[in-house]
C-alpha cells in the first residue's frame, strides 16, 4: 500500500561549542548582543519529517512516497532516497532556492541556539495529493503552512485516510483551523506538550477532541503513549533502549511505525509498540536517518520488549 508522506525535507547542520553560552552572554547586556562561537565539530545530516519518516517507513518494508518541496540544492537527498529505493515522484524542486535547514550550535550543558531557513518549504502547497486512487493512506506532517492546510482538504476530498501530525508548526493554527484539521482527519498524533497546546487553543478536553478522529495518539516519551480510540485510552508502554544517544527524529521514527500498522491492518496494541520500537531504535543513534536494521531484527526487538512478534 503506497502512503504519501506529505512534509518537509531539510538538511540540519549541527555544531557543537566547546563551551558554555552563559559565560558569553552578559545579561545585563543582551540588547546590545553580539557574539561569535568557534566551533570545531560540524555535521551535516538528512531530516525534515518526510524524509525521516519515509526513511523509517522504508526500513519497515512499507512504500513511502515523500511529498515536499526541495531547492536547487537537494541533489544529495535526492541521491540518498534513489540509493534507499525511495519514490521521488512526488518531490518538486523550487528554482532560486535553498532546501529548508537549520542550523544548531549546542554547547556542553546541551543549551541550543537553533537558527530555521525554511526555504522551497514554504511552497508546499504547489504540491497537490493525487486523487487517482495510487494512494491508499497518508499524513500530514510540518510543513509550510499553506501546504499543510490545502493537503488536508485534499486528503477528505479524495476520500484518503490520513493522519493529522502538526508537531512544530502547531503555533501557525488557530483553535478554528485545529478543528477543522481535525474534522477532516482520520488520525491525530501528538506529543504531551503538543497536546496540552491543542487542549488550551481549543478550550476542550483530550476526551472530546479525541471523539473527532478515529483514533487520537498522545506520546510520552519515556512514558510510552496513550492512544484514545473507541471512548477508551489504551496505554502502550515505552520498547526498551540499549542506550540513550539523540532523540532527534524520534517522533518521526514512531509516526512511521503507526503508518505501517495502519496500512497492514495491525490492531492498535500492535501498532502502537511496532511505533513504540522504531522510536527506540532512533534514539539509540544520532541524527534522524542514522539508524538501521532489517524487519527480522525489528521484529526481534518487538519481541524483546513485548514478549510477541508483530509478524
Amino acid at each position: 500500500m503506497s502512503t504519501l508522506i506529505c512534509g518537509s525535507i531539510a538538511f540540519d547542520s549541527i555544531m557543537v561549542f566547546r563551551g558554555r553560552f552563559k559565560d558569553h552572554i552578559l545579561p545585563d547586556q543582551v540588547h546590545i548582543l553580539n557574539v561569535a562561537f568557534l566551533v570545531p565539530q560540524l555535521r551535516r545530516e538528512f531530516g525534515g519529517t518526510a524524509g525521516n519518516i519515509a526513511y523509517s517507513l522504508k526500513l519497515l518494508g512499507g512504500d513511502p512516497l515523500p511529498m515536499a518541496t526541495v531547492g536547487s540544492d537537494a541533489a544529495a537527498y535526492l541521491r540518498r532516497f534513489e540509493a534507499l529505493g525511495i519514490e521521488r515522484t512526488h518531490l518538486r524542486e523550487v528554482a532560486d532556492s535553498y532546501t529548508a535547514q537549520a542550523f544548531i550550535t549546542t554547547d556542553l550543558d546541551d543549551n541550543q541556539i537553533t537558527a530555521f531557513h525554511p526555504g522551497a518549504m514554504s511552497l508546499s502547497h504547489l504540491n497537490e495529493v493525487p486523487g487517482d486512487g495510487s494512494i491508499r493512506l497518508g499524513i500530514v506532517a510540518p510543513d509550510g503552512r499553506e501546504g499543510m492546510l490545502a493537503h488536508a482538504t485534499q486528503f477528505a476530498e479524495h476520500g484518503i485516510p490520513f493522519i493529522f501530525d502538526p508537531g512544530q508548526g502547531l503555533p501557525m493554527f488557530d483553535a478554528s483551523e485545529l478543528d477543522a484539521f481535525l474534522a477532516r482527519s482520520t488520525y491525530a498524533v501528538l506529543n504531551d506538550y503538543e497536546a496540552q497546546l491543542v487542549m488550551e487553543k481549543t478550550g476542550k478536553p483530550i476526551d472530546t477532541l479525541a471523539q473527532k478522529v478515529s483514533a487520537l495518539i498522545v506520546t510520552r516519551g519515556g512514558q510510552g503513549s496513550d492512544i484514545y480510540v473507541g471512548g477508551r485510552a489504551l496505554h502502550i508502554p515505552a520498547a526498551q533502549t540499549r542506550r540513550l544517544i539523540d532523540p532527534t527524529g524520534c517522533g518521526d521514527a514512531y509516526r512511521a511505525g503507526l503508518l505501517h500498522g495502519l496500512a497492514n491492518g495491525m490492531d492498535w496494541e500492535t501498532t502502537g509498540r511496532l511505533a513504540a520500537v522504531m522510536g527506540a531504535l532512533k534514539i539509540e543513534n544520532g541524527g534522524a536517518q542514522n539508524h538501521t536494521a532489517s524487519r527480522e531484527e525489528i521484529a526481534d526487538r518487538f519481541n524483546e520488549s513485548f514478549g510477541f512478534r508483530p509478524w
